[in-house]
């Protein structure tokens, strides 16, 4: 069976069906990498800056009344 590197800690990981965390080694290392992805740890970089940055002094300009 194929053997992977663990994303979060290197380990050795078998990747197949049986290995139910793969690619992690474990739950372990599992639950901590989604863990930085729900702390926003990790981010899918974009082209774009934050909403607020677009339109800095017309913070309103789409809001109908």
């Amino acid at each position: 069976m194929k053997s992977v590197p663990c994303p979060r800690c290197g380990a050795p990981a078998p990747f197949g069906p049986q290995n139910k965390w793969r690619p992690f080694c474990s739950e372990r290392c599992k639950s901590i990498d989604l863990g930085d992805w729900a702390s926003e740890r990790f981010r899918v970089p974009t082209n774009e800056g934050p909403e607020d940055e677009k339109n800095p002094g017309d913070k309103d300009a789409g809001a109908k009344e």
